[in-house]
């Protein structure tokens, strides 16, 4: 049987060669829903570009492909906007393959796949290494880890262990009971991520040595609703137990601190009076909203990320590096 073309991928997803062509080079003036249709084109032939045809002087495609769990959230757009300065300055093109859920994972995890074309590989917050090696994926490009930190792979990582710590004894230091939210996604489920864990290891453990004990823990996905709803539980929680409020509340990403915020005004319960929030990210809206919050150096970490896989390009043969942030406490008048 005959490879399947660019011409037969156009064919059966209904578009022109030009706009498979502009997928397959992640170009933005491409609808969504286009996308979408010549992608599954794309997998249900099995298409493979040809590398050659697509492949510069000097032997290299001058792109770095970026698995990421979502594209939707402050923090990713921050984390790609680091990323992207640096890439950028070594004229290196940047396409975004964007986990989402367990089907979509599947795909990328084919060695055949786009996201493997790339001189380099960046994947953000988990560490899909092992599973390289359990399928025995041929991936001979170098691999960085951002948001994320492993022995065997140059990583660039904050230490949440750190930002949980520092919350939790700002945290006992505020009367009342003491309350947290954390986050769980679809793909927690597959694969491990240390980040959440790592916070509500550090933020238990000060409470732990401070003798406080935490009221009641809260689990919430990204979704805007999800933590809305969350939100709501715990304050029902909160306003049902004597000498519930004033509670202080540790949101370990600021999306659910800021649902918890609308939630506490939605009852007419005054932030920083009724119940105190402190939130982890410092996203750009935190301080106008006067979040008390762990800020993260965001950008500054996938600069970093960036600038490790660019010394692998450049011929690197070293052994793994890691570069670690911390965050730090910003103290505003929800706490």
């Amino acid at each position: 049987m005959r490879k399947p073309t660019i011409q037969d991928v156009a064919r059966q997803a209904g578009v022109g060669v030009g706009t498979v062509s502009r997928v397959l080079n992640n170009h933005a003036a491409v609808k969504g829903a286009t996308r979408e249709t010549v992608l599954r084109a794309i997998a249900d032939l099995d298409y493979t570009p040809n590398p050659h045809a697509r492949r510069i002087a000097g032997g290299k495609s001058y792109t770095i492909s970026v698995l990421l769990p979502v594209l939707t959230t402050e923090f990713y757009a921050r984390l790609m906007d680091g990323l992207e300065s640096a890439f950028q300055e070594a004229r290196y093109d940047v396409a975004i393959f964007p986990l989402l859920d367990r089907s979509r994972l599947e795909r990328y995890l084919g060695s055949h796949t786009l996201a493997y074309q790339a001189d380099g590989l960046v994947m953000a917050t988990y560490n899909l290494t092992q599973m390289f090696h359990e399928r025995r994926l041929r991936t001979q490009q170098p691999t960085v880890l951002v948001d994320a930190h492993a022995d065997n792979v140059d990583c660039s990582y904050m230490d949440n262990v750190v930002g949980g710590r520092l919350a939790g004894e700002y945290a006992t230091s505020l009367p009342g009971p003491l309350y947290a939210i954390w986050v769980e996604t679809e793909l927690d489920q597959l694969f491990t991520t240390r980040v959440f864990e790592d916070r509500r290891a550090g933020f238990l453990g000060a409470l732990s040595t401070a003798g406080r004990p935490v009221q009641a823990e809260f689990t919430s996905s990204f979704d805007t609703l999800a933590a809305r709803n969350t939100a709501s539980s715990l304050l029902d929680d909160a306003q049902a137990t004597p000498d519930g409020l004033p509670c202080t509340v540790f949101a370990s990403a600021d999306l659910l601190a800021g649902a918890l915020l609308d939630e506490v005004s939605a009852r007419g319960l005054v932030p920083g009076r009724d119940v105190r929030i402190i939130g982890f990210d410092d996203q750009p809206w935190a301080a106008a909203r006067g979040l008390t919050t762990l800020h993260q150096p965001v950008e500054s970490m996938g600069y970093e990320a960036a600038q490790l896989l660019l010394t692998r390009l450049s011929g690197f043969k070293g052994p793994a590096r890691a570069r670690r942030f911390e965050p730090r406490l910003v103290i505003r008048s929800t706490a």
